[in-house]
């Protein structure tokens, strides 16, 4: 293994890092923007739909881009983008203008969401072996260091403005320093010169059309993981709080454990992938996440509904990134616009997914909003079985000759 494909496999992680930290240093200052712009909770989350639209939007022209022009130009160039675009969001002081900020920083970072993703799945070709779930689990780690670097600059007094437009300049820096380790273009290698490939790229349309169908059925699960993903980030501190009683304190560990699970399992999935195969990660940590939602569906007990979370995020954990992969493999020549759909409809659910328990929760308690969930979690360990088609196959195969 080369040094130069090393190299882009590290300037990958620091990709996703600062993709991470950039979305985490919105959020952390999300209470400060709020008092400062002078808008309600409502207020906000609608405007909060603004940068979902703007990452979806985002999210397919990046991969159209980054089909065409590459990774090496479309990264780092949405890196730089999406540092700048984090300042604005800082510099409002009327609703209109906070909208319009969240719509060019959600865009940009949506970009630079897809674009990574998809040289994420070139290094993973070159290399042979999972290395995707890793990636995923360096994005969390960029979260964590917003939350401490945001608490750091609060209680240094900085503003919201101050404190973005620092951590924007650092990442323009970053972006800027890291472009060059990229790979120019979909590797070479042997690994991707397959039997399997040549014929995707004879295919007649009958089988683009095959292609594209899977594409969408891996959107469609990408969709029910992250909304149940999303429902976990917005709900498992209260469900702690409101239906079990724990006083806030206490609640606030629920989040903190499913993420840390999320985050451990994420950083141990490639090796699991390895020797078990994607099929068999989606399927048993789908089967895992139904088991923990479940236990925190029915379970009276703190002490129980912190194992549940925690089982949540562990299952969940591997799920995403062997759905952005075989997106990525399906056709090495759209891997972008691949990518793209299964990340703009997984992000959708991402979004939908606390406002559909929250809909739920005006019909039934909190927990048992929660079966939706679990419903969700059994179909996507039904369908796992969509993995063992086409490259997906190859790419196991390549990995077991390693």
């Amino acid at each position: 293994m080369n040094d130069s494909l090393r190299a882009a496999r590290v300037a990958t992680f620091v990709y996703f890092t600062l993709c991470g930290t950039l979305m985490g240093t919105w959020v952390v200052n999300i209470p400060a923007v709020e008092e400062r712009v002078g808008i309600s909770h409502a207020t906000l989350g609608g405007l909060l739909v603004l940068l979902g639209l703007g990452a979806f939007i985002g999210m397919q022209v990046a991969g159209r881009l980054t089909d065409g022009l590459g990774a090496r130009i479309v990264v780092p160039a949405t890196g730089v983008l999406s540092s700048v675009a984090l300042v604005l969001p800082g510099l409002p002081r009327e609703p209109w203008t906070l909208a319009g900020a969240l719509l060019v920083f959600g865009f940009c970072n949506g970009c630079l969401d897809v674009s990574m993703n998809a040289h994420a799945v070139h290094v993973e070709k070159a290399y042979g072996r999972p290395v995707m779930s890793a990636f995923h689990a360096t994005f969390s780690v960029g979260g964590v260091l917003a939350a401490l670097v945001g608490a750091a600059t609060a209680s240094a007094g900085l503003s919201p403005a101050a404190g973005m437009s620092a951590m924007g300049a650092l990442g323009i820096v970053i972006a800027l320093v890291s472009a060059r380790a990229l790979l120019p273009a979909a590797p070479a290698a042997a690994d991707a010169d397959t039997d399997a490939e040549r014929e995707a790229e004879q295919a007649p349309a009958a089988k683009r059309s095959s292609t594209s169908g899977r594409i969408w059925m891996l959107a469609t699960l990408a969709l029910m993981v992250m909304l149940c993903e999303g429902a976990a980030n917005d709900w498992s501190a209260l469900h702690l709080k409101d239906v079990l009683g724990a006083p806030a304190s206490t609640a606030a560990f629920a989040y903190g454990t499913f993420a840390a699970t999320m985050t451990i399992g994420r950083l141990l999935a490639d090796r699991l992938v390895a020797r078990f195969g994607s099929m068999a990660i989606l399927r048993y940590g789908a089967a895992t996440a139904a088991v923990g939602i479940t236990i925190v569906t029915v379970s009276p007990w703190i002490w129980a509904a912190f194992a549940g979370w925690a089982l949540f995020g562990l299952g969940l954990s591997g799920c995403v990134p062997q759905l952005f992969s075989a997106a990525g493999h399906a056709d090495p020549s759209a891997a972008g616009a691949n990518v793209s759909r299964v990340a703009g409809l997984g992000y959708v659910g991402m979004l939908a997914g606390p406002a559909v328990i929250g809909w739920l929760t005006h019909l039934v308690a909190l927990n048992h909003a929660f079966v939706l969930l679990i419903l969700l979690c059994a179909i996507t360990a039904v369908a796992a079985r969509i993995l063992r088609t086409g490259s997906d196959r190859t790419l196991e195969m390549a990995h077991g000759s390693h």
